[in-house]
């Protein structure tokens, strides 16, 4: 039996650790003010996306049919994001500890909260919601290069559990390309990260110069400390994502 939100038809790896936080998307209950709220997140961020994200994101973000007006079915998500790249966008209760996140990530299933934050939150919301799952992760599951880091990234991860230190360098690996990865294209610092494509004034910040950019080097982000409460005071820009997938196989070979 496949897991909430995959098509029919669709073949997906079990999970073990993760299935008890496996839900089914009840898309027939968000309200016309939660869409509106999906809408108005959108809207205001694509201006700027279409100028500053990388190519990538932007060409994602069509092939899987997201929309601006309406928050995304996440089985006519997986309809198209799937043959693509064997990944699916996964309805899941919340925060996952690290065991279950890694074992999706590993079968190509990206844990996707159904949740969307209230108005009183549009700016900044703690907790992850919708709108930074689908709208700021899931576009980039559709590129095959970004989609195999992925992949990776969770298999190695997952063999981690219980070396609290190596779990931590691979952290910074995930914040500084997943979270806050930026990528240099026609001679401009484009946005690819989570955390800079949903948030206004995180992709804001990294726009108007302020962080300090430095070319990507593996030792230095495994090392690189950050603060989540904080804008980002230092990003590592990648030349391609080509650089992220070897950088992923070399840290497993370091760290190992």
């Amino acid at each position: 039996m496949n897991p909430p939100g995959i098509a029919a038809g669709m073949s997906v790896e079990p999970l073990s650790v993760a299935q008890p936080y496996l839900i089914q998307q009840d898309w027939d209950a968000y309200t016309p003010d939660q869409h509106a709220i999906w809408a108005e997140l959108v809207r205001r961020r694509m201006p700027q996306l279409r100028d500053h994200a990388a190519q990538e994101y932007l060409d994602g973000f069509q092939q899987i049919g997201l929309r601006e007006d309406t928050i995304p079915n996440l089985t006519h998500v997986n309809r198209r994001l799937a043959p693509r790249t064997r990944w699916n966008a996964i309805p899941v209760s919340g925060f996952l500890p690290p065991d279950a996140f890694f074992e999706m990530l590993a079968a190509r299933q990206f844990p996707t909260t159904t949740y969307i934050r209230g108005r009183e939150s549009m700016e900044y919301t703690p907790e992850p919601d919708i709108f930074h799952d689908v709208f700021g992760h899931v576009p980039m599951h559709a590129h095959p290069v970004f989609a195999d880091f992925l992949q990776h990234y969770g298999r190695f991860c997952a063999g981690l559990m219980g070396d609290k230190e190596k779990l931590e360098k691979m952290g910074r690996l995930f914040w500084f390309t997943v979270e806050f990865g930026v990528i240099r294209q026609h001679g401009k610092i484009k946005l690819y990260g989570s955390g800079l494509i949903s948030s206004h004034g995180e992709g804001t910040h990294v726009i108007e110069g302020r962080p300090e950019i430095r070319d990507f080097d593996l030792d230095l982000v495994l090392n690189q400390k950050f603060l989540v409460s904080e804008e980002q005071k230092v990003l590592y820009a990648v030349d391609s994502f080509d650089q992220i997938y070897e950088a992923a196989q070399l840290a497993e070979l370091r760290l190992r």
